[in-house]
């Protein structure tokens, strides 16, 4: 049970969430069944005070009918939660002839105001205010003059209704908070599902970048079995073994893609770890063993300070050049510079001179370097990319290292 639950007795059903029992009116709370006792017996204390006053001055039969009447009103009462204008109304017009009914008229006045708009307090009490008048007139107090009378039923019932309105005004305040609390939640969890996707939308970004070089790396080495068949059988099986890892590494990937896409924290970055620039001088050796001529020039003041997602752009970058080499220039020499020191930032360039000859198309997305250029801008630097002057291509990029 939450601590609002234990509590809920405290509050009035309107604000309690307390569901009914076969109807769609809200049960009773326990703070609503004291109210209810209290206004009861307020109005009957109220009620005997009129009658002995009634006594003094009219005969028993009429005495009687006042302490019916008074007495009916008061029982009355608890109806108010259910009909509150119609009991309001029906107390105004028996006050009008029964003076001991006025602190039930007053009490249905005050539970008017707390549940009704404005607009039908407002004519319901003006009813009020002339059946006050009329009852001067009609039973009048001897022990007070008709002014005095007046200005009193006057004052009352403009403090039971001002008291409601303001009781109300605070339960719709209450609710209001209580709602932009609860949108406040569904929008966070909202927040944490679509946080929660963009990581998974993210990682398979990630993956779909190393799956996109090892599919790289099959095609160039079928390639060359194709159009070399009379290679020597070292070779051929150098590029067989290559083919086979790159194929079987596809695999995994393509399979921890569709793991986390399908299913939420599952087959991401708890079973295969993400690269970093640790793992740069990895991904050169495994491009020289497919055959690449790749040079690294790699001069960082401090590499294990540089941070996380800093180096593992800086991958993907150097990544992606080696696979456009790859694939556009195959043969050439690709040279891979990173330098950079805290506070002036990081800078990755993979350039690669023109290919000797022509070079068969190669089927691809397009989107590697677009995808870059939006990765580096998000990591709060700035890649470029281009032809060189020597018929080459360069690929330019900083990314921010902080002090």
């Amino acid at each position: 049970m939450t601590r609002t639950d234990r509590l809920a007795w405290l509050l009035p059903s309107a604000m309690a969430d307390v569901p009914a029992e076969g109807a769609g009116r809200p049960r009773r709370t326990v703070r609503d069944w004291v109210v209810d006792s209290t206004m009861f017996l307020l109005a009957a204390f109220v009620g005997l005070l009129a009658s002995e006053t009634s006594a003094k001055y009219n005969s028993e039969a009429v005495v009687l009918a006042d302490q019916l009447l008074g007495a009916a009103a008061v029982c009355a009462l608890w109806l108010r939660r259910r009909w509150p204008a119609g009991l309001a109304v029906a107390l105004s017009l028996v006050s009008v002839v029964a003076p001991v009914a006025g602190g039930a008229m007053l009490a249905s006045l005050f539970s008017l105001a707390v549940r009704r708009p404005f607009r039908e307090v407002a004519w319901i009490g003006a009813i009020a205010a002339a059946a006050s008048v009329v009852q001067v007139f009609i039973r009048p107090d001897p022990e007070t003059g008709t002014l005095l009378s007046i200005g009193i039923g006057f004052v009352l019932i403009l403090l039971v209704t001002a008291w409601g309105m303001l009781v109300r005004s605070r339960r719709k305040l209450v609710e209001a908070l209580r709602e932009r609390a609860r949108r406040a939640e569904a929008e966070a969890e909202l927040r944490a599902e679509q946080a929660q996707r963009l990581a998974r939308e993210a990682i398979a970004r990630e993956m779909h970048d190393v799956l996109a070089h090892r599919l790289t790396l099959l095609s160039v080495h079928a390639g060359a079995l194709e159009f070399r068949p009379d290679a020597p059988p070292e070779q051929v099986a150098r590029a067989a073994g290559v083919i086979r890892d790159s194929a079987h590494e596809a695999l995994q990937d393509l399979r921890e893609i569709i793991g986390v896409l399908r299913a939420p924290g599952e087959g991401g970055e708890e079973n295969r770890p993400q690269p970093t620039l640790e793992t740069l001088d990895a991904l050169i050796d495994e491009s020289r063993q497919a055959g690449m001529k790749v040079v690294l020039d790699s001069d960082l003041d401090e590499p294990a300070g540089v941070p996380v997602a800093t180096g593992r752009t800086v991958y993907r970058i150097a990544q992606e050049g080696l696979t456009n080499a790859r694939k556009h220039a195959p043969g050439a020499e690709v040279t891979v510079t990173v330098r950079g020191r805290r506070g002036d930032g990081l800078t990755v360039d993979v350039a690669n001179p023109a290919p000797d000859g022509p070079v068969p198309p190669v089927p691809g997305s397009g989107q590697g370097l677009i995808g870059l250029t939006e990765r580096a801008t998000l990591a709060g630097g700035r890649m470029t990319h281009g032809p060189a002057p020597d018929g080459g291509f360069a690929l330019h990029a900083w990314l921010p290292w902080p002090a």
